[in-house]
């Protein structure tokens, strides 16, 4: 589904506009995870698929109080597929984010100079490489011997391929030397050649087998045969780049990593740089474009890297992306096409959402038949008619928007839209706030389209993660009766019958539907409370609220007497403030969903059905710090705010924005003022930046 306010400026945003905008974009780019990482059927285009991230990265620049614990930018990948099997990865696969201009790389060599505390003309190494459009693999190595490969899956669990990567002749199978470590774990992108596709299609079109839309689809599709036997005669290659878990710290710098990797057999790509400066990093990038077809690979960018090792550990990662690395995309592709219709969808929370029925048009590779129009006033201000010729574009070779109507090929016959005041699902008034960019459905839960987009939320891959009761189904069993509520989901196995008297379903099919629910009675806190769809609430906030309650009773009976006014748990709910990312607007939305009878039986409904696992905080003989909450004030000398609280997190505590009687520790640095005065009040725990660093040294 074509995500809602997407037409809709940033800087135009109200605080409701970018909530739903999150939200849309955290399920849509979930979507695309599992059908790129998991499924190797990726339904856009690589330009496309960043334009979604770089829009949530926006909006969340502008609205950090609004991100979402579910965020593209907090995850990465998608869950493994079933049939192979499951590899814990020791150390998380993570992703990069992405940039699109030279003011935006700027940005990150400040920022980095920003969090590192160095001066603003300090020098920062940076590694430049060219960004393969490929498929992520870890290589383990035990002794210097292979023993397993996996996928990146959701960047924690991938899935088992070592027999297929054996195949791979640009794999050493052992490495040999002293300075081997004992554990070595070697990540990098398997790809194919051009020239190796093209002859690899001639002999799929001769053998009447599939035909690869690109090198990408190839590559992935043959790391995935269970047949290891049709994977070693697919012409594949890897590039290896950055490493695991390891024994023992292979070099201080990116550049020296890479020279040992080739030393040890591994490919390493022959365009990489080592750039002491933003012109420099710039200069390759201009260089790296204009020979970008040349080459005999595809690649949408160059990634940088900090050179130096120490730097990278200090920057550590903030949620799905390390603050050390970046990748800058190439630009955008834009191509004419003809606008034929204009239709509306409604999204999970009524918004109305208008989309381009197009002409169809390849767009960087891609056959482009819609686009988002955001909502009615981008269609008013564009002036964009039904009939009319626009020009659409996939920024960073990424989703499909209409950047404009060509205005000389109008013609007489175009019409102007008329944006719908009912909804096109359920026929209830359709109506717009004041300060809202959408026209929202009136009809709630009466309106299936709102009901369906709820359902596809509770059993999608970050929630319940339901193999085999994807949206068509989904939709299919609410118009059936079959699925009206989560709790439906539960009893299907009482319904079998029923299911089976579907088209495309069979009694296997069905079995492993069941058996795929049966999987997931059981389920964590956190993915339960996500699961809810509680407006606001992503992922990153439902962990939160999972640590805040522990157990699911604890909740349930909080949450039945906090949507009283006035109750001493409605003011207790007030404490979510006091945690970062979480304000007055996602405490709103939780109070209002429980509040609403419908969605409390629901809840309840599931918790008798469910085995919803209790939260377990860090184990806190491991930290002196975990599960204690922090408050930092006033300006700290050896490190900045964001390095310790990056530090304070990454062990086990929880950073506070305001001092409450919960506070465990008040970190004061220079020139506090009231939160340290409150603090001594409350009589808390006050550290210098000293003892603080003591404490957890």
């Amino acid at each position: 589904m074509i995500d809602e306010l997407r037409k809709l400026a940033v800087e135009d945003m109200f605080d409701l506009d970018a909530a739903v905008e999150l939200k849309n974009l955290a399920r849509e780019i979930a979507e695309h995870d599992r059908a790129y990482h998991r499924d190797d059927a990726p339904k856009i285009s690589d330009a496309e698929y960043d334009v979604l991230r770089r829009r949530n990265d926006a909006i969340e620049a502008r609205f950090p109080h609004l991100a979402r614990p579910d965020s593209p930018s907090k995850k990465v990948g998608a869950a493994p597929a079933t049939g192979y099997e499951k590899v814990t990865h020791a150390k998380p696969m993570l992703s990069l984010g992405d940039v699109f201009s030279e003011q935006e790389v700027a940005e990150f060599l400040a920022k980095i100079r920003r969090f590192l505390k160095l001066g603003e003309d300090a020098a920062v190494e940076l590694v430049a490489e060219p960004k393969i459009d490929g498929v992520s693999v870890s290589l383990r190595y035990e002794g210097g011997v292979f023993v397993q490969g996996a996928t990146r899956g959701d960047s924690v669990t991938g899935e088992n391929i070592t027999k297929n990567l054996r195949t791979i002749s640009d794999i050493p199978k052992q490495i040999f030397g002293s300075d081997v470590p004992s554990i070595l774990e070697v990540r990098g992108e398997v790809y194919m050649r051009r020239d190796a596709l093209a002859a690899l299609n001639v002999r799929q079109q001769a053998n009447g087998g599939n035909v690869f839309a690109n090198p990408r689809n190839a590559a992935a599709g043959s790391l995935r045969q269970l047949d290891t036997s049709i994977t070693a005669q697919r012409p594949l290659s890897m590039f290896a780049y950055a490493w695991g878990e390891t024994s023992a710290t292979i070099a201080p710098t990116q550049w020296m990593f890479l020279q040992r990797l080739k030393e040890w057999g591994f490919e390493t790509n022959p365009n990489v740089r080592l750039c002491h400066s933003l012109e420099e990093i710039l200069a390759c990038y201009a260089q790296i474009e204009r020979v970008r077809g040349d080459l005999p690979y595809d690649i949408d960018g160059l990634v940088y890297k900090v050179n130096s090792v120490e730097l990278q550990e200090r920057l550590a990662f903030v949620s799905r992306s390390p603050r050390w690395a970046i990748a800058h995309k190439f630009s955008a592709e834009q191509v004419m096409t003809k606008l034929w219709e204009i239709n509306v969808q409604v999204g999970r929370t009524g918004s109305l959402t208008p989309v381009a029925e197009l002409e169809p048009v390849a767009v960087g590779g891609v056959l482009v038949s819609r686009a988002t129009l955001h909502n009615e006033d981008y269609i008013t201000e564009k002036d964009i008619r039904v009939g009319d010729t626009v020009l659409i574009q996939r920024a960073g070779d990424v989703i499909p928007q209409v950047v404009e109507v060509v205005a000389d090929e109008r013609t007489s016959d175009s019409r102007p839209y008329d944006f719908p005041d009912t909804c096109p699902d359920c026929g209830s008034q359709a109506v717009r706030k004041e300060g809202e960019a959408k026209r929202r459905c009136t009809g709630g839960l009466v309106c299936p389209a709102q009901a369906i987009e709820r359902l596809k939320h509770f059993v999608s891959r970050n929630a319940f993660d339901i193999e085999g009761l994807g949206g068509k189904h989904m939709k299919t069993f609410y118009h059936r009766e079959l699925v009206r509520s989560p709790a439906d989901i539960f009893w299907l196995n009482r319904r079998a019958a029923r299911i089976f008297e579907l088209e495309g379903w069979g009694e296997k099919s069905i079995a492993n539907l069941l058996n795929a629910i049966d999987l997931r009675r059981k389920i964590s806190l956190e993915r339960f409370i996500y699961a809810l769809g509680i407006p606001q609430v992503g992922q990153a906030t439902a962990r939160l609220m999972a640590k805040h309650y522990l157990e699911v009773g604890n909740l349930l009976k909080e949450m039945q007497v906090a949507t009283v006014p006035g109750s001493q748990a409605q003011a207790e709910l007030v404490d979510f403030m006091e945690l970062d990312g979480i304000g007055p607007a996602v405490v709103g939305e939780i109070r209002d969903f429980f509040s609403e009878p419908f969605n409390f039986n629901a809840v309840r409904d599931l918790v008798n059905l469910l085995d919803i696992q209790e939260f377990i905080p860090p184990d806190e003989t491991s930290s002196p710090i975990a599960g204690k909450t922090v408050v930092f004030t006033g300006g700290l000398e050896t490190m900045s705010r964001g390095e310790a609280k990056a530090k304070a997190e990454a062990l086990g505590a929880k950073v506070a924005g305001s001092v409450s009687k919960k506070t465990d520790y008040v970190v004061e640095g220079a020139d506090a003022g009231s939160k340290a005065r409150k603090a001594r009040e409350l009589g808390l725990s006050v550290l210098t930046e000293n003892e603080w660093l003591a404490l957890i040294a």
